[in-house]
């Protein structure tokens, strides 16, 4: 689904990391790790082609999902609009308020995201995922503010994502949570 070779980038500079090079096929999960600034998360944002690396090349393959740090909600915005726009702009048809059960957000699915709490806005996030079927899932530290049931619902749409073919490339710190394919230490 994607292939990244000799991948390095400089943050002014210093060089970031230099001679990365990781594959991700159909069920796989491929866990980055490494100390904060160690460029996990510049490394996930190469293989989504959101940054452009300095050396070495990135093949993909597949389509993508990115869940990055930030949650991308707009401080007026809904669970339930946040799900409705990005249903509207894929051309999905997904039925959302199952997805909003599903990740717990009933309840809260019409209040502002900046009355949200951290878990909540993580879970909205992370809600994209099941908007659109993508073989290839970039997650950037996801379990971040989750709770014990947040935690237990990610972890199953991932064991269903690869499952059913998918793959994720994911940066985490501590305990992952399911058996990763190989690791990449930063």
């Amino acid at each position: 689904m994607l292939t990244a070779t000799n991948l390095g980038i400089l943050r002014g500079e210093r060089v970031l990391f230099e001679g990365v090079s990781l594959s991700v096929a159909p069920g796989e999960a491929v866990v980055l790790r490494g100390a904060n600034g160690a460029g996990k998360t510049t490394l996930l944002r190469i293989l989504g082609g959101l940054t452009r690396p300095e050396a070495g090349q990135v093949d993909r393959r597949a389509t993508h999902h990115w869940i990055g740090h930030r949650e991308g909600l707009k401080p007026h915005e809904t669970p339930r609009a946040h799900l409705k726009l990005w249903a509207q702009a894929w051309g999905s048809d997904a039925d959302i308020d199952a997805i909003l059960r599903e990740m717990g957000l009933s309840r809260p699915s019409e209040v502002a995201a900046r009355y949200l709490s951290a878990g909540q806005r993580r879970r909205t996030a992370l809600a994209r995922l099941m908007l659109d079927r993508r073989p290839l899932w970039l997650l950037d530290e996801p379990f971040t503010a989750l709770d014990a049931d947040g935690r237990e619902q990610l972890l199953a749409l991932v064991a269903n994502h690869r499952q059913s073919g998918g793959a994720i490339i994911a940066a985490i710190h501590g305990d992952a949570g399911f058996v990763a394919s190989r690791e990449v230490t930063l």
